[in-house]
């Protein structure tokens, strides 16, 4: 029952990021629920589904592909810092190159960047940090299967997205990155971006914190031996 179950959970939450991609659905969904309404629903689905599929994943049986070790830990900590200070410094920062960029107070300044002038899909890239660095660390069958396929969700999706866009938001990219080649690395920065970090900071110490109360599993285990 908890294959079956964990099976359920994997399969409804991939159509629901299948079945939006396609024009025919898309387009009617956007036009009765407007382009808010549907990333607000879109969004809040995503995450109950991802939620279920975790605690099915946990649910399921355990069959050891390979063993865990301590220093998988800390693979996964250094990963999890780089995909939370990427996320605060990004989220809801206008993004012409890729999704999820709200469009905030300001357009998007090409002369201060930040990540994006690196980091072209920031939020695919967090997803596939956090999705592969536990991948290593979760060494049995379903979260190998759970963790693999989302991370190569993050990949495929970024190329998909390029894809899609066409050659033209990659040569805007291109050209942002040749613009500012001397600008000096603080200076691609806005101020409100220190504040940002630290907030990052912040979240990342109390994913850390929470993390055996919601998971079950405490990051810093076995690091102190």
């Amino acid at each position: 029952m908890d294959w079956i179950e964990f099976i359920a959970a994997l399969a409804a939450f991939f159509i629901a990021h299948w079945a939006p991609l396609r024009p025919r659905l898309r387009a009617p969904l956007k036009r009765m629920l407007g382009q808010t309404g549907f990333t607000w629903i879109y969004s809040v689905l995503s995450l109950g589904l991802l939620a279920w599929l975790i605690m099915a994943t946990n649910r399921a049986p355990r069959l050891m592909i390979w063993p865990w070790a301590p220093w998988q830990n800390l693979l996964v900590l250094g990963a999890m810092a780089a995909a939370v200070l990427i996320l605060a410094l990004t989220l809801g920062r206008p993004n012409p190159f890729s999704f999820g960029g709200g469009g905030g107070p300001a357009p998007f300044d090409p002369t201060r960047p930040g990540l994006t002038r690196w980091i072209r899909h920031p939020i695919l890239t967090a997803l596939a940090l956090w999705a592969l660095a536990h991948l290593v660390a979760n060494g049995d069958l379903a979260h190998v299967a759970l963790f693999g396929l989302l991370g190569a969700m993050a990949l495929i999706g970024q190329t998909m997205i390029d894809r899609r866009e066409g050659a033209r938001r990659l040569n805007l990219w291109r050209d942002m990155r040749r613009a500012t080649r001397d600008t000096p690395f603080l200076s691609l920065f806005r101020p409100s971006d220190l504040w940002r970090g630290l907030a990052g900071l912040v979240c990342y110490g109390t994913l850390i914190l929470l993390h055996p109360r919601l998971i079950g599993v405490d990051p810093l285990a076995g690091l102190s031996g």
